[in-house]
């Protein structure tokens, strides 16, 4: 006799899919549960790695001891400069080591941002980063002090002063500064950028470039000040209209060829030794602007008129500072794609003399 093999009863294949179903709900119940386990205990260990907020002295120079430089701080000082942000003043410490110390108020006293533990920490991480960059033509933080409403940045102190200091010296006839200190004032501030905008990672942009930021030694060797801090405290700083790039103004687009219009407005006072909000070059308001006025005169076959006559003399530097102004008007085109980077900038005017 043939047997015959009968089908699996009804409720035996309900059976089955119903272990099927508990086994894959089971299977994928884990897989997010493991996820949610895995994300908690990565942000718990986020949230106990993470950096504190430190108090007192935050020190990055073997040569100062934080207590010294409390005591220091807490005595009488040299006041050098203010602003309605701070003062900057210089101060000595007990083993004769002269420092400058930069005190701002990044936040209004009785805001919320005083309290903000997230905007502090993340102050806090930048300034270290600032430290850690270490360059020929840049001013390095030596150390900072957060209080409750105010940062204390500690650099080392510049007898000579600011780049500003120097040019109001020489247009009102107490200071003689030839060409060739005011080019190498001009590549050295050109290094300075490359350095930011080409070999740091990630890259650095200056963000408030101008002559009070252009600290000079004894030498006259330019090292640049303040690196970024308009970034991490833009209540703080507001570029005169003469230096800050167009793109900057209009939208609060900024780049690394910003800071390339700034260096150009740099680079035009050097040559003219005018201030570039001086009203021989009308209302920057109206469009009237240093860049505006050497391409006229640029144009017209008249640069020359443009030149501080203080620094006339020699034909073969005459030809050299004509050449200067007109990659200081390239610099200060409107469009930032019509200016060139810092790294091409470093070439072109270390070739007008021998650096």
């Amino acid at each position: 006799m043939e047997s015959e093999s009968s089908p699996p009863a009804p409720d035996l294949k309900i059976e089955v899919k119903r272990v099927a179903l508990s086994i894959f709900s089971g299977l994928i119940s884990g897989f997010f549960a493991a996820i949610l386990v895995t994300a908690i205990i990565r942000g718990f260990v986020v949230f106990i790695n993470r950096a504190p907020i430190l108090k007192g002295p935050v020190v990055f120079s073997p040569k100062i001891d934080p207590k010294t430089l409390r005591l220091a701080l807490d005595n009488e000082n040299h006041l050098l400069g203010s602003s309605p942000n701070g003062a900057y003043y210089r101060t000595a410490l007990d083993n004769g080591l002269n420092i400058a110390v930069k005190s701002l108020e990044p936040f209004e006293i009785g805001s919320p941002e005083t309290h903000n533990k997230g905007l502090k920490r993340k102050l806090q991480q930048e300034l270290q980063v600032l430290a850690g960059v270490r360059h020929r033509h840049l001013m390095s933080l030596r150390a900072y002090v957060r209080e409750s409403d105010r940062f204390s940045l500690v650099y080392d102190y510049m007898p000579t002063g600011s780049l500003e200091d120097a040019m109001n010296k020489v247009r009102l006839n107490h200071l003689q500064m030839g060409w060739d200190v005011r080019l190498r004032i001009a590549v050295g501030i050109i290094k300075a950028l490359k350095f930011l905008h080409f070999e740091c990672n990630p890259y650095i942009l200056h963000y408030n470039l101008k002559p009070t930021n252009v600290m000079l030694d004894v030498e006259f060797e330019p090292k640049l000040a303040d690196c970024g801090l308009a970034n991490l405290m833009p209540k703080l700083y507001s570029s005169p209209n003469g230096y800050r790039a167009p793109e900057s103004s209009q939208n609060g687009r900024y780049t690394d060829k910003s800071d390339v219009f700034s260096f150009g407005v740099i680079l035009g006072v050097l040559l003219t030794g005018l201030d570039p909000l001086d009203p021989l070059l009308g209302e920057a308001s109206s469009g009237g602007s240093l860049g505006r006025w050497l391409q006229h005169l640029q144009q017209a076959g008249e640069a020359q008129q443009a030149l501080d006559k203080s620094i006339l003399g020699q034909e073969v530097e005459e030809e050299e500072m004509l050449m200067a102004v007109r990659i200081a008007v390239v610099c200060m085109s409107d469009l930032p794609e019509d200016r060139p980077s810092s790294d091409e900038l470093v070439p072109m005017l270390s070739r007008l003399h021998s650096f």
